[in-house]
């Protein structure tokens, strides 16, 4: 019998499919994979439904079956998108650090990492060519998110960028503060987000992170960051800062005069959390694994509707995580002590321009 492959819904993880089958269960997260398809030769490079691997090259150049398909009702994905005609010109860097064996390992990052590439690829239609991930799993071609390794990503995020291209940096994983000893920042601290390696090798400071990845865009060219981390807020040390109470955009050019501008593109940037807050990892959502709380919500109110704009979307994150902190959903002896002083964390917007925070939300 004449078996395919299929890629689960969820995760992506391939999985082998005889001629036939309509529902089969992925191994890695146990998502059922519904299977209402017509079995076609050789569909695209993308690995959504290949030919048996001794041809993979054979009818290459493909359409794409509609990815609706590869989704179940439950995941809510009523506005997936087919991708008929990829766009060529996306790229994203996921980087979901766990910290594994070391005393701040984190459980919930590796599935952040399935589910935003998923989301990438099912939602807004990111070629499964022009995604690399750097995580701590056992998969063929995925690296291990070292500080050596980010970097390197985020060269190669930008690297050849031209008008019209849409480019995501995600990560999740911990973030810290530390003193600014230039003076480029408005409350005296620089953000950081940490490799796994950073013990040894050192954070990842938000000036480093706006040379590499904000200072190179060129006119037409949009970048979103997408953080879950801790003290988040302007880790990518945006020039603006919208205030979700003040319903207003803040400067945050620093003070020193450093530029921290594009080249005429435009970079956005959504936190999990202000510079002086900490984000949650929880199971308040999902029930069954730990996942970033700003990572979960994001995806869910995108899947839920598409046309959001960058204001609903903020809103929608921030009402989510309000009520999971008022309910105590989300819940530790650390988020217990803020709990009491109000101390909750509310996702953040962040840009290189002021706009229109009522603008359709899209990547």
């Amino acid at each position: 019998m004449e078996e395919m492959e299929a890629n689960c819904r969820r995760c992506l993880l391939p999985v082998k499919v005889t001629n036939g089958c309509k529902r089969l269960r992925c191994s890695r997260c146990h998502a059922e994979i519904p299977l209402q398809i017509s079995y076609c030769a050789g569909q695209g490079s993308d690995g959504l439904i290949n030919k048996p691997r001794d041809n993979p090259d054979q009818n290459k150049n493909s359409s794409l079956p509609s990815l609706n398909s590869l989704f179940s009702a439950s995941d809510g994905s009523s506005g997936a998108v087919s991708p008929n005609n990829l766009a060529s010109r996306k790229r994203a860097l996921i980087c979901g650090v766990s910290y594994n064996k070391q005393k701040y390992e984190l459980k919930g990052t590796i599935n952040d990492v399935y589910r935003m590439r998923s989301f990438l690829h099912l939602f807004y239609s990111f070629p499964r060519e022009g995604i690399r991930v750097l995580a701590e799993v056992d998969e063929h071609g995925i690296l291990a998110p070292t500080r050596e390794n980010m970097e390197e990503g985020l060269k190669w995020l930008v690297d050849g960028c031209k008008t019209g291209d849409s480019l995501v940096f995600y990560f999740s994983g911990h973030g810290l503060r530390q003193r600014d000893f230039v003076y480029d920042e408005l409350d005296g601290f620089d953000e950081t987000i940490c490799p796994v390696d950073f013990a040894t090798e050192g954070m990842i400071l938000d000036n480093d992170i706006n040379a590499m990845i904000v200072r190179p865009l060129r006119k037409g060219v949009k970048l979103h960051a997408i953080i879950d981390a801790c003290h988040s807020g302007t880790v990518l040390d945006l020039e603006y800062v919208y205030s979700h109470k003040r319903k207003q955009w803040v400067d945050n050019r620093p003070p020193n005069g450093a530029k921290k501008g594009t080249m005429g593109g435009i970079a956005y940037s959504l936190s999990a959390c202000h510079d002086d807050q900490m984000a949650a990892d929880t199971t308040a959502f999902t029930k069954k694994g730990m996942t970033g709380a700003m990572t979960y919500c994001l995806v869910d109110a995108l899947k839920k509707n598409r046309n959001l704009s960058y204001h609903q979307l903020l809103a929608s994150m921030e009402e989510t995580i309000s009520k999971a902190y008022e309910s105590r959903c989300i819940s530790s002896k650390l988020f217990d002590r803020f709990f009491q002083r109000h101390f909750i964390q509310e996702p953040q917007l962040s840009c290189s321009i002021t706009f229109d925070i009522n603008t359709k939300f899209e990547l």
